[in-house]
């Protein structure tokens, strides 16, 4: 029997092989501890949804064990689903149905019905911020609004762990950071355990107590966020050249300093400084190009990013990590935010 108070998540040697394709998932661990937000990270097609399509048991695993809440995802899936919540990347939302009817329409498929289910249902909407619309037909909800109900109608039954399948891909800043302070409540006030696949670096850094990173099936790298970026160590020194002449000298002349690294700013030349290394500072990487002759219009540092340690891991950028003004201008209206692209090697569940 499980115990009710094992919130955690606990996965052993588990692999996904579809047919005619790759290992999907091959052979990971992790542990996920009860109250514990941990944040999923990894480019299209690394195994994050096929993981948690196993994990809520709509795929059935290949090999391995995995246990949520206690109970065996293979032989006890249907504690499982009265154990978790899950707000998957599809919302599924009927569009002719108000919010409120959602909430107690899920509420009665749960067997909570009656004032309990009003009260819930009230509960929810003003948790997620959906009060004032609570009575307006879905159809006409933002895709924000959307994601939000989308939460609450997983949050109804009082989940002990709660998957969330990348939730503010294609929201704006203002109902990302919504989510973000209801998820932090969930597992600060409630105990809740989440499992929070994404990828928004920043997602990740802000919410997540550990962060596991994975690609090609397998888990590259895990840790705190802290922990991740300490493997970076030094911080990368940026440099906007004057000319293309400036520029073409810069690399050679900052390569006894450390090694090359991406530029954010177009036609920029960058360095991550050697770790330990008094030599490698800011200053003297000043004092060098000024003693060159080379001519600079600025000059940045930055300190290590889970960017940086997502780019070590997997020589890769995640294709969600936009910036605020890329995700405000995903949603322009009342429409529901475009589906992220689905894992490429997980096939449709019947």
């Amino acid at each position: 029997m499980a115990s009710s108070e094992n919130n955690g998540i606990e996965v052993r040697g588990l692999v996904k092989q579809f047919k005619k394709g790759p290992k999907a998932v091959d052979g990971i661990d992790l542990d996920v501890a009860p109250g514990e937000i941990y944040g999923f990270l990894g480019p299209n097609g690394a195994g994050k949804s096929t993981t948690v399509n196993m994990l809520v048991t709509l795929l059935p695993i290949t090999a391995g064990r995995a246990t949520v809440a206690g109970w065996d995802v293979a032989t006890q899936g249907s504690h499982v689903r009265t154990a978790i919540g899950a707000a998957l990347q599809a919302v599924a939302l009927d569009k002719f149905l108000t919010g409120r009817e959602h909430l107690k329409l899920i509420a009665s498929l749960q067997g909570i019905t009656g004032d309990r289910a009003s009260r819930r249902a009230e509960v929810l909407l003003e948790r997620v911020g959906l009060e004032d619309a609570a009575d307006r037909k879905v159809g006409g909800y933002s895709g924000g609004m959307q994601r939000r109900l989308d939460l609450a109608l997983a949050l109804v039954h009082e989940p002990r762990v709660l998957f969330l399948d990348e939730p503010t891909t294609g929201l704006d800043p203002q109902s990302r950071t919504a989510l973000w302070e209801e998820v932090r409540r969930l597992a600060t006030d409630e105990g809740v355990t989440v499992f929070l696949t994404t990828q928004y670096l920043e997602e990740a850094d802000v919410l997540a107590d550990r962060v596991g990173i994975i690609n090609a099936g397998t888990i590259v790298a895990e840790g705190t966020p802290a922990e991740l970026k300490a493997e970076i160590g030094a911080p990368t020194v940026e440099l906007v050249p004057a000319s293309d002449a400036d520029r073409a000298r810069l690399p050679g002349l900052l390569a006894q300093f450390g090694t090359e690294a991406a530029p954010e700013v177009p036609g920029s030349v960058a360095v991550r400084l050697h770790r330990g290394d008094d030599r490698a500072s800011l200053v003297s990487i000043v004092r060098a190009v000024d003693d060159a002759g080379v001519a600079v219009r600025e000059v940045r540092q930055h300190e290590p990013t889970l960017d940086d340690v997502f780019l070590l891991k997997t020589g890769l950028t995640l294709e969600g990590a936009a910036s605020d003004a890329d995700v405000a201008a995903s949603e322009p209206g009342p429409r529901s935010p475009e589906p992220a692209p689905a894992d490429p090697t997980a096939e449709p569940v019947a």
